[in-house]
């Protein structure tokens, strides 16, 4: 029978088997040389075939993958006679090295093929995405990658991934290798896809999930042995030179292109295994850390639980607990000393401040978390009521019914007051130490709960600084004033500090022109009297005046100075505060002549031996020259009975008393004209004396009346803050405007839930607000 055959088929037999197409591609496939000349002429044979139809396209495509496929059972062929892991590996690779780099060459001279060859029928089964990659040119490279996969890869890669594995677990035990072979096989994975939308699909699903298997099950049991044989603190070593072992290991075998998240897999397997599963037990272990002050093993332990989902909380919460009692327990420990001396208690305080910040540092490098924690922790040290106790009064004026809080705000403002007037603290400080302590008493403010009751205090100390002119810089009081503005204090309390300074410079420029009217007058006390007249909403001092008999040369001085500002001022009324004034009186005795700063009250007490120095006076014959009430003058005796600093006293007293308690009717007093001041071990017969302390601003009542005006103010923050929230909100449930109410008066003081509640029922009682008539837990605002 005669064979007839279709002309494209007899042309394409001559141009491929009998031609040089078939001849020159199998030379390059086996990387034997090809000529520039025969190069050249593939390129031309190549577009001659497939510019005839689509059937010399076709038919040079599977004559194309036939030669292919040969070539690839060779290279199977000489892998496989290796029994040798090893061998294998080596065989593999430097056959697929060399594969490889034929599959960016051979692909060239068969570029028009790839533009011109059309998958039909059973073809496009089998190629799948050819007709995506012949777009691109990229037909060949397609099918020899192809051609490899089915042929070589399919059947052996999983002698080759147990190899590689293999020499990785022999790695890891430590043996010697050459890592090149594993690296090669990775590679292979790598290149071998020919998916355009997921290249590393071949090795992610193979090379990666199998390196990441061989991982795990080679911790899982070793892991477990080392920390049962060598305890936490070994185990927390060994577990950070593994994963830093196992993360540097991986930048040598897995991929790290674009695209590829094998290390952060790697990494996460690495921990689970080595941390994660023993996360507890390696936790257990730091609050003994912590109270030893180990730095170093906190710090590795830090760095391990960083890494393990939640990790860090149980630490958190082991610092704070730590802080919270070790610092109660230490201010417990010296209660006695730094409960009566405000300087003792803020040393203490930032001590305890700089010894945490410290362990914070050292131990979690300022990990913002453990900075949260530390400062939660040394707040709850900070307004404890345990040993700092200050007990407000409520609206049911009995002594059961009362709110305790934390006396730091009362001993800051005292710490304040002791480097911003004239003491013996400040004077062996320079101008920079003093403004470093300011500062340090400002870091210790930001904790505090209740601001209110410091500002009550400072501004108290501040009005006493200002009326006595003892502040030792008035530059540094106004900047104090600034910083506390610079730390959020409230605005209103602020500015009303602010105008304090501002009355004092009015007061100044009043008092020049009383003296110099006094003087036209050619009156004696003009030199001798200084007149201070402050504005009552600034000050705002109680309304309590204590009434006393004051000398006659100060009583006959009053009408000039009310006529004189009523000239100024028509319908201002002026009130005297007797108990906020003092002057200095000249004392001459047996020894000699001293100057006595004194209080308003102390003058009238010493005032009534004036026409008889040496008579002795029963506390009802002082009560009756000062007019005093019996509280404030007996206070005001113990001043000059008992003073902490003088060695000999002003007053004696029979019998001796041991408080202002032991006055009685009967006691008699007399003046000690032996009085003396010593100084360095020496008699002095001139000098001055302050007997002022710190009585001239407070009485029993005016204290009284602070402490209830700290509750009385706090109330009506309260309603304001609530009516001025639901203002905005219009709508609330009960517990979001307690929730709100917290927020906006945190930085003045944080209102009790029974005060809230009070508050609230007095809004809705006077029509400011309502509940929700279905709802009794949600309020609407009544405008």
């Amino acid at each position: 029978m005669t064979s007839i055959l279709h002309p494209t088929e007899t042309k394409f037999e001559d141009k491929w088997d009998r031609g040089d197409m078939k001849p020159i591609t199998l030379r390059l496939l086996h990387q034997q040389s090809v000529s520039k000349q025969e190069w050249q002429n593939l390129f031309w044979d190549v577009h001659h075939v497939c510019s005839w139809d689509d059937r010399g396209s076709a038919k040079l495509y599977e004559a194309l993958r036939e030669l292919i496929l040969s070539f690839i059972s060779g290279c199977q062929l000489r892998v496989l006679g290796h029994q040798d892991d090893a061998a294998l590996l080596r065989a593999y690779i430097n056959e697929w090295v060399k594969f490889f780099a034929q599959c960016q060459y051979l692909p060239k001279p068969y570029m028009n093929l790839g533009q011109n060859y059309k998958s039909s029928g059973s073809s496009t089964t089998q190629l799948g995405s050819t007709q995506e990659k012949s777009k691109d040119g990229m037909l060949v490279e397609k099918l020899m990658l192809d051609s490899w996969n089915e042929s070589i890869f399919s059947s052996i890669k999983g002698r080759l991934q147990d190899s590689a594995m293999k020499l990785i677990h022999s790695e890891r035990s430590g043996e010697a290798f050459d890592i090149q072979l594993v690296i090669g096989v990775r590679e292979s994975y790598v290149n071998l896809s020919s998916d355009a939308d997921d290249h590393l699909k071949i090795y992610r699903d193979n090379f990666e999930n199998a390196y990441l298997t061989s991982t795990r099950t080679f911790y899982k049991g070793q892991a477990s042995q080392h920390l049962a044989d060598n305890g936490v603190r070994n185990y927390m070593n060994y577990a950070a030179e593994k994963l830093k072992e196992e993360d540097q290991r991986a930048m040598r075998y897995l991929e790290m292109s674009k695209g590829s998240d094998s290390l952060k897999m790697l990494h996460h397997c690495t921990v689970e295994v080595l941390l994660t599963d023993f996360k507890d037990q390696i936790l257990a272990e730091c609050p003994m850390m912590i109270t030893r002050n180990e730095t170093d093993k906190l710090y590795q332990m830090y760095c391990l639980m960083n890494e393990v989902e939640s990790g860090i909380d149980p630490m958190r919460e082991s610092l704070e607990f730590h802080i919270t009692q070790d610092g109660l327990a230490d201010m417990e420990a010296c209660a006695d000393t730094i409960t009566t001396d405000p300087e003792k208690y803020v040393e203490k305080l930032l001590e305890l401040f700089t010894r945490y910040s410290k362990l914070v540092k050292s131990a979690f490098h300022d990990d913002h978390r453990f900075l949260t924690s530390r400062d939660k922790a040394y707040k709850t040290v900070v307004n404890d009521t345990h040993v700092f106790r200050l007990e407000l009064p409520t609206k049911q004026k009995t002594a059961s019914k009362t709110q305790p809080e934390s006396r730091c705000p009362e001993l800051l403002a005292n710490y304040c007051d002791l480097l911003l007037r004239k003491s013996g603290a400040s004077r062996k400080l320079t101008s920079d130490e003093i403004e470093s302590r300011l500062r340090d008493v400002l870091l210790i403010l930001k904790y505090v709960q209740n601001k209110d009751v410091f500002m009550r205090y400072h501004k108290s100390h501040l009005t006493r600084r200002l009326i006595l002119d003892t502040s030792t810089d008035s530059e540094k009081e106004e900047n104090m004033v600034e910083w506390l503005r610079e730390v959020g204090m409230p605005a209103d309390y602020v500015n009303k500090l602010a105008r304090m300074f501002q009355d004092m410079k009015v007061s100044g420029d009043l008092n020049q022109e009383f003296q110099e009217k006094l003087k036209e007058q050619s009156n004696s006390v003009a030199d001798i009297v200084t007149l201070k007249v402050l504005n009552a909403g600034a000050w705002s001092r109680g309304s309590e005046r204590t009434v006393v008999s004051l000398p006659m040369e100060l009583e006959d001085f009053i009408p000039d100075v009310e006529e004189f500002y009523r000239q100024k001022h028509n319908g201002r009324k002026l009130q005297w505060h007797h108990h906020m004034s003092n002057g200095v009186i000249t004392f001459v005795g047996s020894v000699g002549k001293f100057d006595l700063e004194v209080t308003t009250f102390q003058m009238a007490v010493l005032f009534a031996w004036n026409q008889r120095p040496h008579d002795k006076l029963s506390l009802e014959d002082l009560r009756l020259s000062t007019e005093l009430p019996e509280g404030e003058l007996k206070r005001t005796l113990w001043s000059l009975v008992a003073f902490p600093k003088l060695k000999h006293q002003l007053l004696l007293c029979e019998p001796t008393p041991k408080s202002p308690r032991d006055f009685l009717d009967h006691s008699l007093f007399r003046i000690n004209h032996d009085f003396v001041i010593i100084r360095n071990g020496k008699v002095q017969k001139r000098g001055k004396f302050n007997f002022i302390g710190r009585l001239q601003l407070s009485t029993e009542t005016s204290r009284q009346e602070e402490n209830e005006g700290i509750v009385a103010l706090r109330v009506l923050r309260v309603q304001e803050a609530i009516v001025k929230i639901m203002k905005m909100r219009k709508k609330l449930t009960n517990a979001a405007l307690q929730t709100e109410l917290v927020e906006m008066l945190k930085n003045m003081f944080l209102p009790q839930k029974k005060m809230i509640k009070e508050q609230i029922e007095w809004l809705i009682e006077h029509k400011y607000m309502k509940r929700e008539d279905d709802d009794l837990n949600t309020f609407v605002y009544l405008a």
